[in-house]
């Protein structure tokens, strides 16, 4: 018996070490060691995330990702911590993550599975779907209306590839022309280089309200796709998550997302009754 409870012991020993060890945090440590946080984000994800002319960034995903880094400041016991903000494509932002160069990334990546692979997400941030602009009195009202047509995409995004998706099962003969940045897209659906510019439906609203003649384009009613947003973060690291999870729970119960969305989304109306059930759904009880 006592053979036995010895071995128990020393079970319940190592599992308690093992549950330590699985609770310190490398990138918390890196953070505090540095007195710095690396922050990826995208430049030209407006309203979301994106580079106004002093060179920070601003956007609903930057004010959500800055009350998250006063979390993690509190966390490491740095109230001076420096934020070192990384731009770059989606692709460059999740490898940045994935690589450990960037501790934290913010703005409007989708969650997936595939990307679950290589790194870790918070709690969701915003649910948008993919969809369509076009120029206002086109020939286009549906997506079987783009057969024959050309339709601009970002590189490496979700989008591409759930347009080559749909394309494929709904047997559309449409050209897919990828491009590196928004801006591309808008003057190629401006030139008639393309005829159609699929995105994330949010995003392209912010597109042709900054445009010059926002009256000039149209957005398709039909949805290309489901698009759940979270924050990357590096993969195994569950302390950091929590913390990054304790922030936008904060946010979301403390009714501050309300400001936050009335600031960068308010144009559009309230919170649809999706997203704010999302924001009740993904808020995580003490």
């Amino acid at each position: 018996m006592k053979r036995i409870l010895c071995g128990l012991f020393i079970a319940m020993c190592i599992a308690a070490t093992g549950a330590s060890a699985q609770s310190a945090s490398a990138t918390l440590a890196r953070i505090k060691a540095a007195k710095a946080i690396n922050v990826a984000f995208s430049p030209d994800s407006l309203p979301f995330s994106w580079t106004m002319s002093n060179n920070l960034p601003t956007g609903y995903s930057i004010d959500l990702c800055k009350r998250v880094i006063a979390q993690i400041s509190q966390t490491v016991g740095e109230p001076m911590l420096k934020v070192n903000w990384m731009p770059g494509t989606v692709s460059e932002r999740l490898q940045m993550v994935a690589s450990h160069r960037a501790d934290l990334e913010c703005a409007n990546t989708t969650q997936t599975q595939t990307r679950l692979a290589n790194v870790d997400f918070s709690n969701l941030i915003f649910i948008d779907g993919g969809g369509f602009i076009v120029k206002a009195g086109a020939p286009i009202n549906e997506m079987g209306d783009l057969a024959g047509k050309k339709v601009a995409v970002l590189k490496g995004t979700t989008t591409e590839a759930r347009l080559n998706d749909v394309l494929r099962r709904r047997l559309i003969s449409a050209t897919v022309v990828t491009i590196n940045d928004p801006t591309e897209g808008m003057t190629m659906l401006d030139s008639g280089s393309v005829d159609a510019y699929a995105g994330d439906k949010i995003k392209l609203v912010g597109l042709v309200a900054v445009s010059k003649e926002p009256a000039k384009y149209a957005m398709l009613l039909q949805d290309l796709s489901y698009e759940p947003y979270a924050f990357a973060l590096p993969r195994g690291d569950s302390a950091l998550r929590l913390q990054v999870n304790k922030a936008l729970t904060q946010v979301y119960v403390s009714g501050d997302i309300e400001v936050i969305f009335a600031q960068w989304l308010g144009k559009l109306g309230r919170p649809s009754g999706l997203l704010a059930a999302m924001y009740v759904l993904n808020s995580i009880p003490e």
